[in-house]
């Protein structure tokens, strides 16, 4: 655990001139305010005050003027600037003039769901797969939607035309103390995985937050863009961001059972299949989400589940030793990994509280089904659209006992915003389609 006095002395040790304190908004996007070594002693002492009113989903606030409470612990030098005056940052959560937790501060929700699960003697561990394409840019650096090669999954140079780019965002990201256990090329022409070992659930959201920041960085260092949209391209597989989760209890993995599927990852599971309408538009938070959620791409669009079958919605691929794990395979890399990871864990909790059975294993593709099928099977489709999702998630008491009313009235509102602007917007397929035919 570093201390205040730590930092203070690293800042010295290592000429680091320069901090971000970096947050993030209600939707995930990493905020911050740069201060010189010349103000760090404010900023860990809690001082340092920002208008919020600019920030997505704050305004809602009636009080704009807010604090940053750096996390001593999350103090690291990026990797990728100059070796004298160096740039450090520190995570910092959100508080008011009051020294409360600030309602919309996404950060606080995992916390709280944290806590919770301690309250009963739980502690959650967490492992993203992060998938992300590499497009390349034009003659004045601007991104496209070109794919950076032509490969496919686990394929190499030639082919993966990515292979340094992607080692060199490896290699950094262990310099900043991340555990990578694997990387490689994905499906689609240009995407590319990276996947890092567990973690405590707030440890590993904010990992997430930096792990985008690492990837855009070193991208645009190696003459690339970097997306984590969901379905940038045409009928190729989108990008997804599963997240594996474990409870443990008294350091044991209770998804450990050595053979079959334990009673509490059962319970976990259909607490997840409960809830998992109600807190798509958290997992899965833009228009372009659903386009990944369709049959065909390896995503999921179904209500199911199984220990053997990867093109569902949950997948439980191990039950031994630490590598014992739920998969929920529906979020994508859009998602505030605070808020997706809460609500994920969340409802997981609430399947072992109330004991929960989830329903019957489905073996078989499931893309394949009929309706009549699939309703002799009880299985419901995920949300089609961002707007189904936001009409899930308004009537959810789940939700707003998760979120809070404050932060689920001000994360609806701005995306019931987003889903009318792009009703109002005339796409290239319409164009195409109906310009010359009608």
């Amino acid at each position: 655990m570093l201390t205040k006095e730590d930092i203070k002395q690293l800042v010295e040790d290592e000429d680091v001139r320069f901090i971000r304190l970096q947050f993030s908004d209600i939707f995930g996007n990493m905020k911050n305010m740069a201060i010189t070594v010349s103000q760090l002693d404010r900023a860990l002492n809690n001082e340092m005050v920002f208008d919020a009113s600019g920030i997505e989903g704050f305004f809602y606030d009636s009080d704009s003027y807010l604090y940053l409470r750096p996390i001593p612990d999350s103090f690291e030098i990026f990797p990728w600037r100059p070796n004298q005056g160096k740039v450090a940052r520190l995570i910092c959560d959100i508080y008011d003039g009051e020294g409360r937790a600030y309602s919309c501060d996404s950060r606080n929700v995992l916390k709280r769901v944290i806590d919770d699960a301690k309250a009963l003697g739980y502690e959650f561990k967490v492992s993203p797969e992060c998938e992300f394409f590499l497009f390349n840019t034009d003659e004045e650096g601007k991104p496209t939607n070109t794919a950076n090669d032509d490969g496919g999954y686990f394929d190499v140079a030639p082919l993966d035309n990515g292979e340094n780019c992607r080692r060199d965002i490896v290699l950094t990201l262990e310099d900043m103390g991340y555990e990578v256990e694997e990387s490689h090329h994905e499906v689609a022409g240009g995407q590319h995985e990276v996947d890092f070992k567990y973690d405590e659930a707030l440890v590993t959201a904010d990992r997430l937050l930096t792990f985008k920041m690492v990837v855009k960085t070193v991208a645009k260092r190696n003459g690339y863009f970097a997306t984590f949209m969901p379905k940038p391209i045409n009928g190729k597989n989108g990008s997804g961001m599963h997240l594996n989760m474990s409870v443990y209890k008294d350091e044991k993995n209770l998804f450990d059972t050595g053979g079959k599927i334990g009673d509490v990852a059962k319970s976990f599971v259909a607490g997840i299949l409960k809830y998992i309408p109600e807190i798509c538009c958290l997992t899965n938070p833009t228009v372009n989400s659903y386009k990944r959620l369709i049959p065909g791409y390896n995503a999921p669009s179904y209500i199911a589940w199984s220990n053997k079958n990867n093109s569902l919605l949950v997948q439980v691929p191990s039950t031994s030793g630490e590598n014992a794990r739920v998969e929920l395979r529906s979020p994508d890399p859009t998602a505030n990994p605070y808020l997706a990871i809460a609500a994920s864990l969340a409802a997981g909790l609430e399947g072992i509280k109330q004991g929960l059975v989830p329903p019957p294993e489905v073996e078989c593709d499931i893309s394949k089904l009929s309706e009549t099928e699939l309703g002799a099977l009880g299985v419901k489709a995920l949300p089609v659209s961002l707007r189904e999702a936001l009409d899930k998630a308004r009537h959810s008491e789940f939700l707003e006992n998760l979120l809070g009313s404050k932060l689920k009235k001000a994360y609806i509102s701005e995306k019931d915003k987003e889903y009318a602007e792009y009703r109002q917007t005339v796409s290239s397929w319409e164009i195409d389609r109906y310009l010359l035919r009608y």
